[in-house]
């Protein structure tokens, strides 16, 4: 590996010369020798300078997202080695939609712990969107998430599971005392959605358009746990999968309405880059996703 270009990505990463320097053990003076040979290697600044942090220039943007890629595929080049002489061990780091991430990754992690303890997952929680830039940028070795997937031309996605979706309201909320919910109750209707480029989102918009309306209110959340107490609060209704309210189901705190069409499937998929070469950490992860898969299937609509 470039040791200058390691340098000038543990600065950018710590925004500071002295922090950088501290946790390569390396004097500070050093740090900035390596950074300015860096820079007369490309005959440009890469680095803005002040007393107290640095920033990135253009040309520092594109050697930072690239070298990120290299430092990842060298990093995947040790692995491999390594594996073929020894037994699968180290890190491997998953991405994971917010819906499969919370409330079903664990589930797969504790099997993956108890057949193969040497192998530690580094977990990533985000949107869809984002889940997928990371695995094609090589910043993930794997991602689960829910609804389309972008880039399908370095992108291999497989399905693994079936999730179920339902319209969700708190229980004091005057439609759990109704036989029958129409369109128009639910235009009419305060909805609590997720951001764009969620999974659980996209699904929302697609009920839209297959009930023909579109909600006078709309409230946009980051994050399905503040979506599930504002919808325990009365504040209005959403659409959720099965696995994200189970416990609120069970405490009766959240209650799911009878509506026509309704559940709405969409699947949980396993995305990868193309590439003929993994690791065998990654390849016992998709191994334990797939038979898990079964039990997955299973307990989504229990």
């Amino acid at each position: 590996m470039d040791h200058q270009l390691l340098v000038f990505m543990k600065v950018v990463e710590k925004a500071n010369f002295s922090h950088a320097a501290k946790e390569l053990h390396m004097t500070q003076p050093a740090v900035s020798q390596s950074i300015q040979i860096l820079e007369k290697k490309y005959d440009t600044q890469l680095l803005e300078r002040n007393n107290k942090r640095v920033a990135l220039t253009k040309a520092g943007e594109i050697v930072y997202y690239h070298g990120k890629e290299i430092v990842s595929l060298y990093n995947r080049m040790n692995e491999l080695i390594y594996e073929l002489l020894e037994k699968a061990e180290g890190q491997i780091a998953v991405g994971a939609s917010y819906t499969f991430g919370e409330y079903v990754l664990p589930k797969i992690l504790a099997s993956l712990k108890k057949k193969y303890p040497l192998i530690k997952p580094k977990i990533t929680i985000d949107n869809t969107a984002e889940i997928c830039e990371m695995v094609a940028n090589q910043q993930m070795d794997i991602g689960i998430v829910e609804g389309n997937v972008d880039r399908q031309k370095i992108i291999i996605t497989e399905t693994i599971a079936k999730d179920y979706m339902y319209i969700i309201t708190g229980k004091n909320h005057p439609f759990t005392k109704k036989k029958e919910i129409t369109v128009k109750d639910l235009a009419n209707e305060m909805w609590i959605v997720r951001e764009d480029g969620s999974g659980t989102r996209e699904a929302t918009e697609k009920l839209f358009k297959m009930l023909n309306f579109r909600p006078g209110q709309l409230m946009e959340c980051g994050s399905t746990q503040i979506i599930k107490e504002a919808v325990e609060a009365g504040l209005g209704i959403s659409l959720l999968s099965r696995w994200a309210i189970k416990k609120e189901e069970q405490l009766k705190s959240l209650c799911l309405l009878n509506v026509h069409g309704l559940p709405l499937e969409r699947d949980f998929s396993i995305i990868i880059r193309n590439s003929k070469f993994q690791t065998k950490a990654t390849q016992l992860f998709i191994e334990t996703l797939r038979n898990d898969h079964n039990h997955i299937n299973n307990n989504a609509h229990t």
